[in-house]
């Protein structure tokens, strides 16, 4: 049972209460997300289990599609409508102001994390932090919002979706907006439409059916990790190498000569794959394809970052 389930996460619980149901329906050992979901929330959260969970680092970076509704003259404690009113304004702006205001946030930007966030200091989560009245100053990131496109204004209610890359915070983007409006705002709904590749389509409802056909259903739609990370390169291995690999074995020029490879980059993910195409590891290049001629075959090629103890998934 090595794979990855897409569940649609309901409002009102977390993505650990989400983590916790999964694991305890299809009774598997190790079960993690990728992307945490705050509460109110709703949508794709992907959830990995047992071998996948060494591969929820690589899919948590993918970049993200939500559907946002925000609230404009409303200002919180926690950046939505959850928290406790800290301003409120009657300024009424209008809708050209608004869309430019969402328009001027479209690229690469700089945004300071929550206060209530499940980023940690000292080992604990902010948002822990601030429930105690301990407020930790955080540094700027820098984010990057592919696109947003405003799907309804009904003032003082704007509907969004956005593009973005790992990191961003919905919350935080409305509060921006909404001090570049003069009102402010804050985030008053939140639907992840997209994790990387895996899509709202493809999300499973955890709040229907009996136990049994629930995880009847899980196992039904489970993907497979051959079908994870499609955007990697593959490349086909004999099992004696993949045994090797499996043993600590970092892949030298000499051995990766041997299979058929693309134009590959120091920097390049690549992941190994057997004859029956099952995942056996992911590396990272070090060297470049281009270079193999002109080095010694025994120089190393690529280095392991993951290994799959169970490679028939």
């Amino acid at each position: 049972m090595d794979g990855v389930v897409i569940i649609d996460k309901p409002a009102g619980i977390t993505s650990h209460d989400v983590v916790s149901r999964v694991k305890k329906l299809l009774g598997a050992k190790k079960v993690g997300h990728t992307g945490t979901l705050d509460p109110m929330a709703t949508g794709v959260l992907p959830i990995c289990l047992n071998e996948a969970t060494k591969l929820a680092r690589f899919l948590s970076d993918d970049s993200k599609e939500y559907l946002a509704t925000m609230l404009l003259g409303v200002q919180t404690d926690t950046l939505d409508t959850e928290g406790k009113i800290t301003g409120q304004s009657d300024k009424v702006v209008s809708v050209d102001e608004i869309r430019s205001a969402l328009s001027r946030m479209v690229g690469k930007i700089m945004q300071v994390p929550p206060a209530y966030s499940a980023i940690k200091h000292c080992g604990e989560p902010l948002y822990k932090l601030a429930r105690k009245g301990i407020f930790i100053e955080t540094e700027p990131r820098e984010v990057e919002i592919e696109y947003i496109i405003v799907e309804d204004i009904s003032y003082p209610r704007v509907t969004f979706r956005v593009a973005c890359s790992k990191g961003t915070y919905i919350r935080t983007l409305c509060a921006d907006v909404g001090a570049l409006l003069g009102c402010g705002a804050c985030l008053c709904s939140l639907r992840r439409l997209r994790s990387g590749f895996f899509s709202e389509d493809m999300a499973i409802s955890l709040t229907d059916n009996s136990p049994q056909e629930k995880k009847i259903e899980l196992l039904e739609k489970m993907l497979p990790m051959t079908k994870l990370l499609p955007l990697l390169t593959s490349i086909e291995i004999e099992d004696v190498f993949a045994n090797r690999l499996r043993d600590g074995f970092q892949p030298s020029v000499e051995t990766m000569k041997a299979h058929v490879l693309p134009f590959l980059e120091t920097g390049d993910m690549v992941k190994f794959i057997n004859r029956r195409g099952y995942l056996v590891a992911i590396a990272e290049m070090v060297t470049p394809v281009s270079n193999f001629s002109e080095i010694d075959e025994k120089c190393q090629a690529a280095k392991i970052v993951r290994v799959f103890n169970n490679i028939q998934n």
